[in-house]
């Protein structure tokens, strides 16, 4: 009888213990699961963000190449209104700039795609403006009183200041564009950037002569 007690007494705790160890051996798994889950969380979340970053640092970057092209073209009206009153002979000159201008601030880019063909046509308007103001400038070498003007030569260094900071704002445009387009390449973020929205940026594709910015002086 004792006997019988005892075999059912071992019997009951190693059934206990049992269910103790599937119990123990369920929470190690659940704990495993869970950490799993955190740390594809926490690794998903940083490269997601080191993504937001870089797009971030695009976005401003372009807000300031955006900046500087809105000055040249602001600069334009007074320039026009200085030449026309000492160049009544460069109207044809003079409405060209102001056609060029009109097109120029017309030309608009989506800060949030900024693809290779929008900024394409942006660079096709704003040349346009450049190469037009180019002319207007160079037709001024026949007007001594004009080249003295003071209005003038101010207007004069201010274009030379905005082209040069033209050139500087397309070159940090571009280094931001290139490192966004590194980051969302490189493995393993190209398995993620398709599906957070992250697209490849555009550049300013350089021309002849891009490297230096126009010479604006007469001196």
């Amino acid at each position: 009888m004792c006997e019988t007690r005892r075999q059912s007494g071992a019997a009951v705790n190693n059934k206990n213990q049992n269910k103790k160890m599937k119990m123990k051996r369920g929470y190690v798994t659940l704990i495993v699961i869970v950490a799993v889950v955190l740390v594809l969380f926490f690794w998903i979340k940083g490269m997601y963000n080191s993504m937001v970053r870089t797009d971030e640092t695009v976005s401003q970057a372009w807000a300031q190449v955006e900046n500087v092209y809105q000055r040249r073209a602001d600069l334009v009206p007074n320039l026009v209104a200085t030449v026309k009153g000492y160049a009544e002979h460069e109207s044809s000159t003079l409405e060209a700039v102001v056609e060029a201008r009109a097109k120029a601030t017309q030309a608009t880019v989506d800060p949030s795609t900024l693809s290779e063909e929008e900024l394409a046509r942006f660079m096709s308007a704003q040349n346009e403006l450049g190469t037009a103001i180019g002319r207007l400038l160079v037709s001024v070498e026949r007007y001594p009183d004009l080249k003295a003007n003071q209005n003038f030569l101010e207007l004069q260094a201010q274009l030379e200041g905005t082209e040069n900071r033209i050139t500087v704002e397309r070159q940090k445009f571009n280094e931001a564009a290139r490192n966004y387009n590194v980051t969302i390449r490189r493995f393993p973020n190209n398995i993620f950037a398709g599906m957070f929205g992250f697209e490849k940026k555009g550049y300013f594709e350089a021309s002849e002569g891009a490297e230096q910015a126009p010479v604006v002086s007469f001196e």
